[in-house]
């Protein structure tokens, strides 16, 4: 078994060239925090002397990238995407979600500032375990399994440990077609209502004024998903909500805005598609599009899962029940 002790590497960068040091550091030390942030290490550094604390796999590849960058600064400008390739080409990621120790009948847990959120069952300790593991996830199933509520905790842990700069939180607005001008209000007050359930999960572990004091400084941005469009987004934790009512266009669209440093979860339940008739939903389309692509995980919820009121779950049931006896009457 590894050992997950915190563990010391101590790293000199020969010759000490100021420029090229701080070329590696970035402006306010940014790449350090990069790589911070993605193998959960500290690095301390004085001129050319560094030291990476961590666990032993992550300090030790820490320092092995804080080499190789500094070989490379020699002949380019260090930007995010050569960490983030750094990174990636190390697969000290990937040794990382391997190393994650199984459930072995204990609860995986999220720790935010109001208090612990525990995974309840098996396929909630699988999607968590999957968030951290993977950039891109989906979870897929009824109302009540906690795909939404877990994915936001996460979200907001991510953002409390400063491995994320910022929270996106999207939704289609399908019941208004998206031409959301012949509501009354300014464009808050219009969408609002579609956003609810995500603002609702964010007051609960936030609290209201620490949310609204996040959404002025725009490191909390909850916004339909048509504002996601042109955007490329870098060290940010990304939520879509509801994305059985989005296109196909539009899931593909969504999912073209990760950038580097970026985790995004996308949530739905395809038997609960509001799109118009000839409108093919994208969440269905995407698992036949993405399900064996390596870096991205589905979790798939039955109404064993529900966690609300008991009766939820037995109405789940029933409809699913009556779906497969009745496939005719669902033209979705």
């Amino acid at each position: 078994m590894t050992n997950h002790s915190p563990h010391a590497v101590n790293l000199t960068l020969e010759p000490a060239d100021n420029e090229r040091l701080a070329n590696v550091c970035g402006p306010m030390d940014e790449h350090l925090r990069q790589i911070e942030r993605r193998l959960g290490v500290e690095i301390a550094n004085r001129g050319n002397q560094f030291q990476v604390i961590g666990a032993q796999p992550a300090a030790t590849a820490a320092g092995k990238i804080l080499q190789n960058l500094f070989d490379a600064s020699r002949e380019t400008a260090i930007t995010p995407e050569h960490i983030h390739l750094s990174l990636q080409e190390s697969s000290i990621l990937h040794l990382l979600k391997a190393d994650q120790p199984p459930a072995n009948g204990e609860l995986l847990s999220i720790h935010t500032k109001r208090g612990i959120i525990r995974a309840r069952g098996p396929n909630q300790q699988n999607y968590l375990r999957s968030i951290r593991g993977n950039d891109i996830n989906f979870g897929i199933g009824p109302a009540g399994t906690g795909k939404t509520y877990l994915a936001v905790a996460c979200a907001v842990e991510a953002l409390e440990r400063d491995k994320v700069r910022r929270l996106i939180l999207a939704r289609p607005a399908v019941e208004a077609g998206e031409k959301l001008g012949f509501l009354p209000g300014d464009m808050a007050q219009k969408v609002d209502p579609y956003l609810r359930p995500l603002y609702d999960a964010l007051y609960e572990m936030l609290g209201f004024e620490r949310v609204a004091k996040l959404q002025e400084r725009n490191v909390i941005e909850v916004a339909p998903l048509a504002f996601m469009r042109g955007r490329t987004l870098n060290d940010a934790f990304i939520i879509l909500d509801e994305a059985q009512n989005a296109t196909i266009e539009q899931v593909k669209m969504f999912l073209t805005r990760v950038g580097f440093g970026s985790t995004a979860v996308v949530t739905g339940d395809i038997t609960q598609i509001d799109l118009p008739r000839h409108k093919q939903s994208g969440l269905r389309h995407v698992i036949d599009v993405l399900r064996d692509v390596e870096g991205i995980s589905f979790t798939f919820f039955s109404a064993q899962d529900v966690v609300r009121h008991p009766l939820v779950q037995r109405v789940v049931s029933a409809y699913e029940t009556y779906e497969l006896s009745h496939p005719n009457d669902y033209g979705n």
